[in-house]
């Protein structure tokens, strides 16, 4: 996915309509709550913020980020997708630097943003790695970054319409892989382009401390909300037991990273 595109239209058309979705802007917000709250909890500030929308698709993400009163940049693959987005934001009235782009070269200056979200993209890039490190250039000190994306350990998945598929050989992967973009398009269950990488938390914790990020699971930021009584005991333990903790993360079908980068 390192060539900008012109997709097919019946791609265009589902992420067009899916990212208006009750689904999808109960997601975007509560995305933009954990990671206001992780600012607020780091004592770092959460008002006016720098933000990159990295495979912002047709804009929801960017547009309710810029409508709580940030600075927002948003890039994507898509052309079309981008000239969708622009045209919404123009819409709204809202000043959003939208661009055509690749995630593995993020057209931003170094340590320019506050917050940088990539959701549901690293396991559809090749060069996924790249796209770590650029949200970790653009990424100043104090500065979080945000990935969703496959998860290994789970068994469940929403990529292919194939049983257990998260804990096949990477060979069989790879054949299934070739099989959805040529004779059997029908195994992808909602992208024409499928995962092509599988990630843990723990492998990506590492990768960020490499980058001097540290880094905050599903579960850290479930401690975040304003929970009580039970729910939040249950929290609690689970943080506190590792091995409670990766069977939480084997229950749960995509990965989820937080990570902060040294002040």
């Amino acid at each position: 996915m390192s060539e900008f595109r012109d997709h097919d239209p019946r791609f265009v058309d589902y992420y067009a309509e899916e990212s208006l979705s009750p689904r999808a802007r109960e997601r975007f917000t509560a995305i933009m709550e954990l990671l206001l709250a992780a600012r607020a909890a780091a004592g770092l500030g959460t008002e006016a913020l720098d933000v990159g929308d990295v495979g912002c698709n047709a804009g929801t993400q960017s547009i309710m980020w810029a409508r709580a009163g940030h600075r927002v940049r948003g890039i994507d693959i898509s052309t079309q997708l981008v000239e969708i987005a622009q045209r919404r934001a123009t819409e709204a009235g809202l000043a959003i630097d939208f661009g055509v782009a690749s995630a593995t070269s993020l057209p931003w200056p170094d340590a320019s943003l506050d917050v940088c979200i990539a959701p549901e993209l690293l396991e559809h890039v090749e060069d996924w790695e790249a796209v770590v490190d650029e949200c970790a250039r653009v990424t100043r000190p104090g500065g979080v970054v945000y990935f969703s994306t496959t998860n290994s350990l789970c068994p469940k998945q929403y990529e292919f319409s194939l049983p257990m598929y998260s804990w096949y050989p990477a060979f069989l992967k790879r054949h299934y892989e070739r099989l959805s973009v040529t004779t059997r398009p029908e195994l992808v269950n909602h992208a024409r382009y499928p995962a092509v990488h599988w990630f843990t938390y723990y492998g990506l914790r590492k990768h960020m401390a490499e980058r001097g990020f540290v880094s905050m699971d599903r579960f850290d930021l479930f401690a975040l909300k304003p929970e009580r009584g039970l729910k939040r005991f249950l929290i609690q333990t689970l943080r506190a037991l590792p091995p409670l903790r990766w069977l939480g993360h084997v229950a749960t079908p995509y990965t989820v990273i937080l990570s902060r980068r040294a002040n």
